[in-house]
C-alpha cells in the first residue's frame, strides 16, 4: 500500500533532485516534473524498488502540465494514500543584468516558471485532491531574495516575493476548507547549486553583490544540496508545518 505521494517540480538537478533521492523508499510514490529526466534518480528508484514517475515538461507553459497533473491525480487510488504533497521547487534566474539590459523573453520565462507555474500547478493539485481524506500539503520553495531586494535580480526577486504572498493568500483559502491543505513558502538557505555559480560568475559591473556571493563559496558558507534537502524535508514533516505560511528553514 502507498502511504505517501509527493510531486516535485524541478527535480532533475540541484536541491530538487536531492529531495527526490532522499524520498525514495518503500511505500512512497514520487512524481517528478522537470525539463529533463534524471538517470541517477531512475537508477536509485530501480535499486530501491521504488515507485517513481518522471515527466519531461517545460513549466514556462504550465497550463497543459497542470491539466495533466489533475488527470493523473484523479487516476490515483486515494484511499491508499495517507499524505499527498506538492513541492513547487522549479525556478529560473535570467541573465544577471540591470533591468534595462534584460531580454524580455528571459524576464517572462523567469516569472512564468517561478510564479505562474506554482499558481496553476497548485490550483490543479488542490482541485484534484479536494475530496481526499489524506493529509494535503503544498511546499513552495522560496528565497531570501523574495524578502530582500537586490540589484540585477528584478525578475527572480519579484517571482519569489509573489510566491510568498500567493502562499499567504492560499493559507487563508485553505483554512476555510474541510481538510484544507497546509501550505508554506519556505526559504531553504544559501545552497551550493548551479544558481549560486551563476551569481558568482556574474560581471561585477552588472551585479554589485557578485563579490559577496563569491565570498560565500570561498569561506565555505554554502549549504550542500544534500544538507539543504534534508533540512527542507525535516521542516515539511514538522507537526506545525503550515502554521507560518512564509518561513525560513533556518528559523
Amino acid at each position: 500500500m502507498i502511504t505517501q505521494l509527493t510531486i516535485i517540480t524541478g527535480a532533475s538537478r540541484g536541491m530538487g533532485l536531492t529531495m527526490a533521492q532522499q524520498l525514495i523508499g518503500a511505500r512512497h510514490k514520487l512524481l517528478c516534473i522537470s525539463r529533463g529526466s534524471s538517470d541517477a534518480l531512475a537508477q536509485a528508484a530501480d535499486q530501491a524498488g521504488a515507485d517513481l514517475t518522471q515527466w519531461q515538461a517545460d513549466l514556462a507553459d504550465a497550463t497543459p502540465v497542470a491539466a495533466r497533473l489533475g488527470q493523473w491525480l484523479a487516476n490515483q487510488s486515494a484511499p491508499e494514500i495517507s499524505s499527498v504533497t506538492l513541492v513547487n521547487n522549479a525556478g529560473v534566474i535570467p541573465p544577471i543584468v540591470p533591468l534595462y539590459a534584460a531580454d524580455p523573453q528571459e524576464l517572462v520565462r523567469a516569472l512564468r516558471v517561478g510564479l505562474e507555474a506554482p499558481l496553476v500547478m497548485t490550483a490543479a493539485f488542490l482541485a484534484a485532491t479536494r475530496a481526499w481524506t489524506a493529509k494535503r500539503r503544498v511546499l513552495n520553495i522560496s528565497s531570501g531574495l523574495g524578502r530582500h531586494p537586490m540589484a540585477s535580480q528584478s525578475a527572480y526577486c519579484a517571482a519569489k516575493a509573489g510566491l510568498d504572498h500567493f502562499t499567504r493568500c492560499l493559507a487563508q483559502d485553505e483554512a476555510r476548507q474541510a481538510n484544507g491543505a497546509r501550505v508554506c513558502a519556505l526559504a531553504p538557505g544559501v545552497i551550493d547549486t548551479d544558481m549560486q555559480q551563476q551569481l558568482r560568475n556574474a560581471h561585477p559591473l552588472d551585479f554589485p553583490d557578485q563579490a559577496s556571493f563569491a565570498k560565500l563559496k570561498q569561506t565555505g558558507q554554502l549549504t550542500s544540496a544534500q544538507d539543504a534537502a534534508a533540512r527542507v524535508l525535516a521542516y515539511l514533516n514538522r507537526t506545525d508545518f503550515g502554521s507560518q505560511p512564509v518561513a525560513d528553514v533556518r528559523d
